[in-house]
């Protein structure tokens, strides 16, 4: 089975989503036949490299609302993080262009390193004094991944590296209906918007696996139909 997640870096409720979502998935009896594939969304697209501004600032501006009801809006959010064992900083993160860091999880994807980096950078950004709006930062969280510095250096030094993979994800976000995140889908059959408990996740895997479509094996053979005719194999045959 296959789930895929759309999600953003700057995105808190992505952060502690895919903690809950684990959380469910710990507990699923076919964990080991599940892949997980993160996928890119950006909840800033327009916004320039290098244009950076502190969260609790950005809050109170994009819902107009004062910096104490922007602080309170981010101590809830931490009082869900930390429910779930995650850090979770209120004061000093900045907010900025996610586009360079969905294209190194590009990269790290195609060394199988997607999930390695995309931990760090959560909890590079969320948790820790560590600025995911920063090329070496970045750098520095691809080695922690196991990528190759140079290699990380020169997806950020080109800007078309691995563009084409971000834009086709959110593309196919589009299509799909998800206009918010972390969006979940399961097997192409089931979509899950927001971060929900992790009973949620997994009451959905088990019915996702439960109605997924039967897979043909083997080819044709001799067989009786619900009339009860049967084929009669042909001298020789294996059947």
């Amino acid at each position: 089975m296959r789930v895929e997640i759309w999600s953003d870096i700057a995105c808190p409720w992505c952060y502690i989503g895919k903690a809950r979502f684990e959380k469910g998935l710990a507990g699923f009896a076919h964990r080991d036949e599940v892949e997980v594939v993160h996928r890119s969304f950006e909840l800033d697209p327009g916004r320039a490299k290098g244009d950076t501004a502190q969260v609790i600032d950005m809050l109170a501006q994009k819902y107009g609302r004062t910096r104490e009801e922007a602080q309170s809006m981010e101590a809830n959010v931490a009082a869900n993080a930390q429910a779930e064992g995650l850090g979770y900083r209120t004061e000093g993160r900045d907010h900025g262009s996610t586009f360079d860091i969905h294209r190194l999880l590009h990269l790290a994807k195609a060394r199988g390193r997607q999930d390695e980096l995309l931990n760090l950078a959560y909890r590079a950004n969320f948790a820790e004094e560590r600025s995911v709006y920063d090329d070496g930062v970045l750098v520095e969280l691809a080695v922690e991944a196991g990528l190759d510095a140079d290699e990380a250096r020169a997806v950020l030094a080109d800007p078309q590296a691995y563009a084409a993979e971000v834009r086709a994800d959110e593309q196919e976000a589009s299509e799909l209906g998800a206009n918010a995140v972390p969006f979940f889908v399961l097997d192409r059959r089931y979509g899950i918007s927001g971060g929900q408990p992790s009973e949620v996740f997994a009451q959905a895997l088990e019915q996702a696996w439960k109605d997924r479509p039967l897979t043909a094996i083997g080819g044709d053979a001799a067989a009786c139909d619900a009339d009860g005719a049967c084929e009669v194999p042909q001298a020789g045959s294996s059947a």
